[in-house]
């Protein structure tokens, strides 16, 4: 990953926590890393936590930012995730899920698609 693309993400990622805050969520973290482990925002809002994909875009040519998470990328957040609560007082949590920010930037707007509880864990 260059910089450049790095830092479009990072960005993405900001503007998400932000727009998560202003929907009452409190971000616990962001960019949070535990060896090859990470989670783009960590969230809370009435107990639950929320584990949060972002993901950025400057056109729609490769497709919906949202659509950009699969099964893969999937399975690997709910692994951080788990890492994240046994490290973390997990008693106090009411219960968690998976949401998913797709960030389009593009002439100068920004345009947020959030989709909560995007997967189920079985």
């Amino acid at each position: 990953m260059t910089k450049k693309t790095n830092a479009f993400g990072e960005l993405g990622e900001r503007i998400a926590a932000r727009w998560l805050e202003s929907q009452g969520y409190t971000v616990l973290a962001r960019r949070w890393r535990s060896g090859h482990r990470d989670v783009d925002v960590i969230a809370a809002r009435d107990g639950v936590v929320v584990f949060v994909e972002v993901k950025t875009r400057a056109a729609l040519e490769f497709g919906d930012p949202v659509e950009a998470v699969d099964v893969r990328k999937q399975r690997s957040l709910v692994r951080s995730a788990r890492e994240w609560l046994a490290k973390h007082d997990s008693t106090r949590v009411d219960g968690y899920r998976f949401d998913v920010i797709g960030i389009l930037l593009r002439d100068r707007r920004v345009f947020v698609r959030h989709v909560p509880d995007a997967w189920r864990v079985g």
